[in-house]
């Protein structure tokens, strides 16, 4: 029997697919529990509206992040650190790197930053940031001594 899933199933496949399963399978499981419902031309246009709306969705949070990646491209973040020798006490962390863009009003999850390692050293330095699925941000850190 031809389903289409309506939501992720392990092993079966991902939501919006169409599948070829036992009809058992597909009658006792997946449209019992309101994974999957049972293939036709109406059952068709619906999903193909849903991926057509989807689709959309998908382009203009691409385009939002990429405005987002140029706005952080002219960003500079500026810490004051205590400092010896051109080594930083203590390290800036993602956390602290998204609580001073949230000052600026840019609300980023600190998991998204990429570069992960602490700063220990003065300088500049350019932390990546996934802003969406292919869309890289950059913001540059800055540590100076205080």
């Amino acid at each position: 029997m031809k389903v289409i899933l309506l939501s992720d199933v392990p092993k079966v496949g991902k939501k919006g697919d169409i599948k070829e399963v036992a009809d058992g399978y597909a009658r006792n499981f997946l449209i019992a529990r309101g994974l999957a419902v049972a293939e036709s031309a109406g059952a068709k246009k619906v999903l193909d509206k849903q991926n057509e709306e989807a689709a959309k969705l998908d382009e203009q949070k691409r385009q939002e992040a990429k405005a987002l990646a140029e706005e952080l491209a002219r960003k500079v973040l500026t810490f004051k650190v205590k400092a010896k020798g051109g080594k930083v006490s203590g390290s800036i962390s993602t956390k602290q790197i998204e609580e001073e863009l949230k000052k600026e009003g840019i609300i980023i999850d600190k998991r998204k930053i990429k570069d992960n390692e602490p700063l220990k050293e003065l300088g500049t330095f350019d932390i990546r940031v996934e802003l969406y699925k292919d869309v890289i941000g950059k913001i540059k850190v800055k540590l100076v001594e205080e």
